[in-house]
């Protein structure tokens, strides 16, 4: 079996100056590696906890999510498929910023990683029951789940807006409108 350390990952795809071009990495797929991202957006390997932070964030700066749902750490020759349980990143409260092309809203990941909200990365909502899931999406296939914090500062800034026939309420940032939830029934973002 292919030696599967994660360290050796990382030599692999080399120093982290900015992001990685993932895109242009096309190695086959090495196998299954374990490493874990529970859904609090902690990260495991071999059932134990990562506990450096520097380590983290040059993993997530390796990790893509591909057309068939899967999540992969990739370098320029390997590929290892790992466990995400639900978003491999978090995200907190957005800091609005206010310009002459209207508001923006800008997320920082539990990576450290900063995103605006707008076409390029937007912010989409599913609804498993009544329980919002509100994502952002960032780069390389990957989402960032919000924090219910991160929620409930939305909610707070949504506006009415009504939308093939239906009443909505949303956020605008960058230009584009996000539905958050349907308008009328409170409760975006719960407590």
């Amino acid at each position: 079996m292919p030696d599967s350390d994660p360290s050796r990952l990382l030599a692999q795809a080399g120093p982290r100056r900015g992001r990685p071009p993932l895109e242009r990495w096309q190695p086959p797929l090495s196998g299954d590696i374990d490493i874990r991202i529970d859904r609090d957006g902690r990260w495991w390997h071999e059932g134990r906890p990562i506990e450096r932070e520097a380590l983290v964030q040059l993993f997530a700066g390796i990790l893509r999510r591909e057309a068939d749902g899967g999540h992969y750490l990739v370098t320029p020759i390997e590929k290892w498929r790992i466990t995400v349980e639900d978003a491999p990143l978090l995200a907190g409260p957005p800091e609005r910023l206010d310009g002459p092309a209207g508001p923006r809203l800008r997320f920082t990941t539990s990576v450290g990683d900063v995103f605006d909200a707008g076409p390029q990365y937007p912010i989409e909502v599913e609804y498993r029951g009544d329980e919002p899931r509100p994502y952002l999406h960032v780069h390389h296939g990957l989402r960032a789940r919000l924090t219910r914090a991160a929620f409930v500062e939305l909610a707070g800034l949504a506006e009415p807006a009504s939308l093939g026939g239906r009443e909505v309420l949303g956020v605008y940032s960058d230009g584009a409108f996000f539905v958050l939830g349907p308008a009328g029934e409170g409760g975006e973002g719960g407590n």
